[in-house]
């Protein structure tokens, strides 16, 4: 019974990514022609976008257009520059620390060592994408996930910052 149950379930997981693979290609194409810029995205990308809205390809890819848009004006060199954010930087309360045992990115906030200044706001938004890149292209192949480990002794109502907390959440959401 085991046996035919685990045959069962690989089943539907290799029809289910040849599902994936026949949308990715169907999606690709789609946005391809809305934004040539596009034809630089890896398959991974494009079914990252697809799996957060179900498999829908016309909301997957209204999605991927809206983020290509957001990043072109967010980032329109390309990259974030350490020049850009060193406020942010210089209060040491973000670390990358190696991996877990299956690859994935480990990360350690103080939230203690998070200061809030006089318009900060977008150097704070600029930080958040630059620590977001960097953690991503630390990742391997195919991997979705990565470790954060928050550290919150110290973090009291001085670094309370909910107008930063809500920018964060808006740059994770697009």
């Amino acid at each position: 019974m085991e046996v035919e149950v685990e045959a069962n379930g690989l089943q539907d997981s290799l029809e289910s990514n040849e599902v994936e693979k026949r949308k990715v290609g169907l999606m690709r194409a789609r946005v391809e022609s809305e934004d040539p810029s596009s034809k630089d995205l890896d398959d991974f990308m494009i079914r990252r976008f697809l799996r957060a809205r179900d498999l829908d390809i016309d909301k997957a890819s209204a999605l991927l257009l809206k983020y290509l848009g957001w990043r072109r004006a967010f980032i329109p060199n390309g990259s974030i520059s350490t020049s850009e954010i060193p406020n942010e930087l210089a209060q040491n309360k973000l670390f990358m620390q190696g991996q877990d045992k299956k690859g994935r990115p480990i990360i350690v906030v103080f939230g203690g060592r998070h200061k809030p200044y006089k318009g900060h706001l977008e150097e704070f938004k600029r930080f958040v994408v630059y620590c977001l890149e960097r953690i991503c292209a630390s990742m391997p192949g195919g991997e979705e996930k990565f470790i954060a480990i928050a550290d919150i002794e110290g973090w009291g109502y001085t670094n309370s910052d909910i107008r930063a907390y809500l920018a964060a959440l808006s740059i994770l959401q697009v």
